[in-house]
Parts: structure tokens; sequence; C-alpha cells
């Protein structure tokens, strides 16, 4: 089983819709998404991804993006809770010293 990591949305939810499994997602210190896949052909799907060659579902490859999308937008929305709590019990802290 191939293992593969893209920071490319597009070919992220294209290797999704053909067969990948999505093993997580994480972030760089710029806040860059970094997607790993695993499955089988991941490397042969992605040089049909750059050679022109791939043929896809529209519809799989629309849900797919769809879900990477909600994924990220989860997790940004989560992230912001957790800096937004931090900083209040920071500033409630000082406030009460």
């Amino acid at each position: 089983m191939a293992h593969f990591e893209t920071t490319d949305i597009f070919k992220g939810a294209f290797l999704l819709s053909n067969g990948g499994n999505l093993s997580g997602i994480s972030f760089n210190d710029r806040h860059i998404a970094t997607f790993t896949l695993t499955g089988k052909n991941l490397h042969k799907l992605d040089s049909d991804y750059h050679s022109g060659r791939a043929l896809v579902n529209p519809v799989m490859l629309r849900e797919s993006l769809n879900h990477l999308r909600d994924l990220l937008f989860d997790m940004r929305d989560r992230r912001r809770r957790n800096a937004n709590h931090e900083r209040s019990k920071t500033s409630h802290h000082h406030t009460r010293s």
C-alpha cells in the first residue's frame, strides 16, 4: 500500500475519488495543509494527474473535494476556537491578578 502526501487539494480529491484513503491532515508554520493518503496505485494516479491522462467520475471528484474542504474548514474553526479560548484564559488570568 502506497503512502502519498500533497498540498494540492484538487490532487488530494482526485486521489480520494480513485480509491485513496485520507490518513491525515497536517499544517506547516505557514498554515498550509498537507494531505496524507494511502492506497493502491497512488503514484500511477499522480503520474496520470500530471500528464493529463487522468480520468475521474466528476460526481466523485466533487464529493471528495467538498469532503476535504469541509475537513479544512472544521480544523480551521477548531484552531481558532482553541486560540480564542487560550487568549481569553490568559486575559482573564491577568485581570484577576
